[in-house]
């Protein structure tokens, strides 16, 4: 069924212009309807790409513009090529073209035969002298299959205190977890939520989701204790006056259920942090951060000359004066030159942050984890932070990342985050992916990508308008995919993308071929195409990450016991009358659970006949994603203890308090690191993965 078109919907003109730039002109919220989007949208859009169809006449000149270019254009900005075969791109070139390929490893070649993987140059010169230059991506065809099968921990660091943290979980505490879980438990693999730079200035955005800069890790997780110059620093009092105040906030949160207060932990941790930025550094650790610097160049640069100019002028670099809104001025780089210290303090943070980070992934492997941390990668950074200062010019101004409308929400989702331009990306041979990725992959055995199905379209919505008055702007997937496929090789690290809710036809299917493994999440996992029920195990794909829940949907405790509706309509949530809510969210749930007790999966925790008890259907439900294929398993860390509270409640803001929960057990009290290592709920839990030998 296709909607009515809009009353100012795209001239055909104005469509064959939008289909030219990857603009979609409508779009298909289920297989059997077809929504056609404004022509105000698109018009919008293709301004934010630099396309003037303000007018007929703009729209007419701008194709034919267009046209020409894509006429006597011999090759794309950017050439894909997979495992050594020639890039399918270069069959379109006229008969006897010559080539030159500088490669990435410094040869020259005249042939894309079994080229090596890289980033290379390619000049094509056409017989009749016409020449193109065009970034060459070669990536192996796929990612390696995980060997075996792993389970593992999924858990919001924040969340996570133990006795020596300051209010908030920190790196120190990842370290600890990932050695226990791997000595004590078998886990293969810890996976956090993003840990992304955050924009500065209280109150903090709590999002992970929403950070100034995905390129460099946020230094409120650090351990302070655990840096080395801790030792020296000259005034001890001073440091051990911040440790009496980081008890109390530790106390606050887990003895008399404060919440988690990031802008307080990081006050004190930045007092301490000023202090130890005071030491000398030894020899070997000024080699080593001088290495860090040159390592990480221009881009960390830029990172530390925001932060410092963000302390003088506010963390919204478009109010910042007209002079150093450009980070390339000649007044920034003035700026910068006076606040040089404070721009080392922030390098400094940077390199700290990135050692701790590098320490914990070390404790994982060394704990025998295959894989070790699972790190989180958002789909976008906040409009005013460090990121979208620095690349300005890769990302599309007057726009916001978001999804259509659809079946649950009508009103569409607006997440206020600039999107990428897909032709500066094309332009630059994909350099700012390259350059976030190899970061990331430094300390990551594995990398979970929030929204993968960005790789191929996002949702562009125009400032000012409502979501619904948004479109579909699609991205060189396969030139994305090869992007990721050849930095994860090089890093040595699986991908794991987050691809539930709507996805295109196609999308799953392109990355399971490149290896890109998927999420399974076990409530959605229906056979929707049949009845409806729930997919048996071995029906489920084995490309995935299986698990219970994330830490956007309820507890699995919560779900069992129906506590989440109860939540959701004190919250004023619910769209339904109540009744209606519970008695649908109780069948979904019996319909599981005798799914369960059909496969003989539900039984006592201690070996009895008790089918009624909770823990035994939370344990029953993790035995059930034993029986699928799935090549990982994870458990929500908080329903090893019972916790009833989602970390994060989408819908809400200043009704629920996303993002600042501790884990808690059945009763709301919060668990330590510590109580969690000695709970024998969750060792219970963890033993039923264990016994089944994955």
């Amino acid at each position: 069924m296709t909607a009515p078109r809009p009353a100012d919907a795209p001239s055909e003109d104005l469509s064959r212009l939008a289909a030219l730039h990857g603009v979609a002109t409508s779009y298909s919220p289920s297989p059997d309807r077809t929504v056609a989007a404004s022509a105000t949208a698109v018009t919008l859009t293709l301004a934010a790409l630099g396309v003037d169809a303000s007018t007929p006449g703009a729209v007419r000149a701008a194709l034919a513009a267009r046209e020409r270019e894509q006429a006597a254009r011999l090759l794309p900005p950017t050439v894909v090529g997979w495992g050594g075969s020639p890039p399918a791109a270069l069959a379109a070139l006229p008969e006897g073209s010559r080539l030159r390929i500088d490669t990435e490893q410094g040869e020259t070649r005249a042939s894309a035969e079994h080229l090596p993987p890289g980033v290379h140059r390619l000049t094509a010169t056409a017989p009749d002298g016409r020449t193109a230059d065009a970034h060459l991506i070669v990536a192996p065809p796929r990612l390696p299959t995980p060997t075996g099968r792993s389970y593992g921990l999924l858990v919001q660091l924040y969340s996570l205190l133990s006795r020596r943290s300051w209010g908030m979980g920190d790196l120190g505490d990842l370290a600890e977890l990932a050695g226990w879980a791997g000595r004590s438990l078998g886990a293969g693999f810890v996976q956090v939520n993003p840990l992304h730079a955050a924009v500065p200035g209280a109150p903090t955005d709590p999002s992970p989701y929403r950070p100034s800069s995905r390129r460099f890790p946020d230094p409120v997780h650090l351990r302070i204790e655990d840096v080395p110059e801790t030792a020296y620093i000259e005034d001890p009092e001073r440091l051990r006056a911040l440790l009496e105040r980081s008890g109390r906030l530790r106390a606050a949160v887990l003895e008399k259920g404060a919440l988690i207060d990031r802008d307080a932990v990081w006050e004190l941790k930045r007092e301490a942090l000023e202090l130890l930025h005071a030491v000398p550094l030894g020899p070997g650790r000024r080699a080593a951060y001088c290495d860090f610097l040159a390592e990480q160049g221009q881009a960390l640069e830029d990172h530390a000359t925001w932060c410092a100019l963000a302390e003088v002028h506010g963390s919204d670099w478009h109010r910042w004066p007209t002079g150093l809104r450009d980070p390339r001025s000649a007044d920034t780089t003035r700026a910068r030159n006076g606040l040089m210290d404070r721009v080392d303090f922030w390098s400094r943070l940077a390199w700290l942050t990135d050692t701790q980070l590098t320490a914990a992934q070390r404790a994982g492997r060394e704990a025998g984890m295959p894989v070790g941390i699972v790190h989180d990668l958002a789909v976008g950074v906040h409009p005013g932070g460090a990121d979208a200062w620095a690349q300005q010019e890769y990302f599309a101004a007057g726009m916001s990342v978001g999804a259509p409308p659809d079946a649950f929400n009508a009103r569409g989702q607006d997440w206020g985050l600039p999107p990428w331009r897909p032709d500066r990306l094309a332009e630059s041979g994909y350099a700012p992916f390259r350059e976030l990725l190899r970061a990331l992959f430094r300390y990551a055995g594995a990398l979970r990508i929030d929204h993968v199905m960005g790789l191929f379209r996002l949702w562009w919505v125009p400032q000012g308008h409502p979501p619904t008055e948004g479109t579909y702007v699609r991205y060189d997937a396969e030139a994305m995919l090869a992007v990721l496929v050849l930095e994860a090789s090089r890093a040595g690290a699986l991908v794991i993308g987050e691809d539930l809710g709507t996805v295109e036809p196609g999308v799953r299917e392109a990355l399971r071929e490149r290896g890109v493994l998927g999420t399974s999440v076990l409530w959605f996992e229906r056979d929707w195409e049949g009845d409806g029920r729930p997919l048996p195990p071995e029906s489920w794909r084995a490309d995935c990450l299986a698990t219970a829940t994330t830490h956007d949907l309820p507890s699995t405790a919560a779900r069992l016991t129906g506590e989440h509706v109860e939540l959701r309509d004190s919250l004023g949530l619910l769209t339904r009358p109540l009744e209606t809510e519970r008695a649908e969210a109780a069948a979904d749930t019996a319909e599981w659970l005798s799914l369960l007790s059909e496969l003989g999966l539900l039984h006592g925790t201690g070996g009895g006949t008790d089918t009624s008890s909770e823990e035994a259907e939370i344990q029953a439900v993790h035995r059930f994603l034993l029986r699928t294929p799935a090549r990982m398993v994870g458990v929500w860390l908080p329903d090893g203890v019972g916790d009833r509270r989602p970390q994060n409640l989408p819908g809400t803001w200043d009704q629920y308090p996303n993002w600042r929960l501790p884990i808690a057990d059945a009763q709301g009290r919060p668990v330590t690191l510590e109580d969690l290592a000695a709970s024998p709920r969750l060792h219970a839990l963890m033993e039923v993965l264990r016994a089944a030998g994955t």
